[in-house]
C-alpha cells in the first residue's frame, strides 16, 4: 500500500492494562457436550428477562447466544472508550438511548454476577430509531423486545459456569469460567 491509500484510515489503539500482568490472558474450559436451544424472545419483556427466565426453566445458567435480527420497542446501549482516569483500559459510557431500534446482529453471554444473580452481557450492531448504524454494549435490563418475537440460538454451557469476577490485569469485572472443585 502506498501512503496515499492509507490516508483516512485510523491506527488501532494501543491497549496497556493498568493492573498486574497475567501471562494466561485467555482463560478457558471445555466440556464433552453442550445443549443447543432455539429460543424466541418474547415481546414486551426486557432482553435480560426474555433470555434469562426461559433458560432458567431449562436449567441453563451459563450460555453463549447469537441474537438474530429483530426490532426492539426500546434499545439502550453504551460504548467503551478509553478510561480517562487510567485505572483501566476502558470505562463504559453513560447509557445511549437508541429509541425504537433494530438489532442487526448480537451476541449475548449468560452467566452470574458477583452477587450470584443472572448476568447478560451483550454486544450488538444496531440501527437507531433515526436510522443511524451503531454498535456497542446493549443494556439488557433497559432494552425492550418487540413488537415481534426475536430468534436466538443458544449454546448452553454444561460442566462449568461463567461467573463475573474482578480481573486484576484489566481492573474491571469480567465473566470467567468457573468449576466447583
Amino acid at each position: 500500500m502506498t501512503r496515499m491509500s492509507l490516508k483516512g484510515l485510523h491506527r488501532p489503539r494501543l491497549m496497556r492494562h493498568a493492573g498486574s500482568f497475567n501471562p494466561v490472558r485467555i482463560q478457558s474450559m471445555h466440556h464433552q457436550s453442550g445443549r443447543h436451544i432455539r429460543l424466541q424472545l418474547e415481546p414486551g419483556r426486557t432482553l435480560h428477562d426474555a433470555l434469562v427466565e426461559p433458560l432458567l426453566t431449562l436449567g441453563v445458567t451459563s450460555a453463549s447466544t447469537t441474537i438474530l435480527s429483530g426490532y426492539f420497542s426500546h434499545l439502550e446501549y453504551c460504548v467503551a472508550p478509553p478510561d480517562p482516569s487510567g485505572n483501566a483500559v476502558i470505562a463504559y459510557s453513560r447509557p445511549i438511548d437508541a429509541g425504537a431500534g433494530f438489532m442487526v446482529f448480537g451476541n449475548a453471554t449468560l452467566g452470574k454476577d458477583m452477587q450470584n444473580q443472572p448476568l447478560v452481557h451483550c454486544h450488538a450492531t444496531l440501527c437507531t430509531e433515526v436510522g443511524t448504524a451503531k454498535g456497542g454494549h446493549i443494556l439488557p435490563k433497559a432494552s425492550i423486545v418487540g413488537p415481534a418475537p426475536i430468534s436466538v440460538l443458544v449454546t448452553a454451557i454444561d460442566g462449568f459456569e461463567l461467573r463475573q469476577a474482578f480481573d486484576e490485569e484489566t481492573n474491571i469485572p469480567l465473566l470467567k469460567p468457573y468449576k466447583e472443585s
